[in-house]
């Protein structure tokens, strides 16, 4: 009896920790975790924007055109914050609760960590789309249109006058390709080392932080490597309004398998940190204020 008590006591602190919220955790942890992150990182995401796009800054070697591309003019910065802060807000919330639901309906690990996060993933992508299309094409140093006093407004007014209004979702098959494999990585990953490691003492801080800390940085970066690809297919469609299997056979005849890891070394940082920071910041948050 009392190694079987100690079994089930095990197995309820591991099972404790592969749900990253508890059912009264409110959104605003979420949205406040998800927009520190989306502010702090802005300029990675401005510098793998450009990499991955190929659009060229000033600069002789890797380091001095990472560092510029950081830099301000911050084009577009505060959609793209914006849009980051809802939109991972709402995939980590709605995956967290959506696993929650399915669990107690009698669905397993797997199938409650992947298809919440892949249904909201798929919604967040759809709905920031325009606005994503928008800022990336502000990233080109080169762009007029960066100076108007609403540029993404600007952005979006053009494409759809020029290009008509459906190409304000040009690269949104590439784009959910990306983001949702990304997020529901990164959303398993985070569920299924709960189980993994092994359980830490409630009372240790440092081994708590620890813990939350693997599962974060694992998760954020497994994410963002596995979909870089599809991260350049789109800002490729961006630029040449091709469709995603003919933009992709294009590169890999001028480029051979080289555009795969194209901007690679920037984005799986810009991706990975906010990610992980996200993860990790909303453990925290819920942590200090109850």
């Amino acid at each position: 009896p009392f190694r079987l008590k100690a079994f089930v006591l095990q197995l309820g602190c591991r099972s404790s920790v592969f749900v990253m919220a508890p059912a009264s955790s409110s959104p605003i942890t979420y949205l406040g975790a998800s927009g520190v992150s989306a502010l702090a990182f802005f300029p990675l995401w401005k510098a793998a924007a450009i990499g991955q796009s190929g659009y060229e800054v000033a600069g002789k070697g890797y380091w001095q055109k990472y560092f510029e591309a950081m830099k301000p003019p911050w084009r577009g910065s505060l959609v793209v914050i914006g849009g980051m802060t809802w939109a991972r807000a709402a995939i980590f919330y709605g995956s967290d609760m959506g696993s929650q639901f399915m669990r107690q309906q009698g669905f397993g690990t797997g199938v409650s960590a992947t298809v919440p996060s892949l249904l909201v993933s798929i919604f967040a992508q759809t709905v920031n789309q325009p606005f994503v299309r928008s800022s990336i094409m502000l990233q080109n140093p080169g762009e007029e249109l960066a100076k108007k006093t609403f540029p993404n407004i600007a952005m979006l007014r053009h494409l759809a006058a020029t290009k008509g209004l459906a190409s304000l979702w040009t690269g949104l098959d590439a784009a959910i390709l990306k983001t949702a494999p990304k997020y529901m990585t990164a959303v398993v990953i985070k569920d299924y080392m709960g189980l993994w490691l092994a359980p830490v003492d409630p009372k240790d801080k440092t081994a708590v932080l620890l813990k939350s800390a693997k599962v974060a940085v694992t998760a954020g970066v497994a994410g963002a490597v596995l979909t870089n690809p599809l991260d350049v297919v789109r800002n490729e469609m961006f630029k040449t309004e091709e469709g995603m299997v003919s933009c992709m056979a294009r590169m890999s005849r001028e480029d051979g398998a080289k555009w795969l890891f194209r901007g690679i070394g920037k984005n799986w940082v810009a991706v990975a940190a906010p990610i992980a920071s996200t993860i990790f910041l909303t453990d925290r948050f819920k942590i200090w204020f109850g």
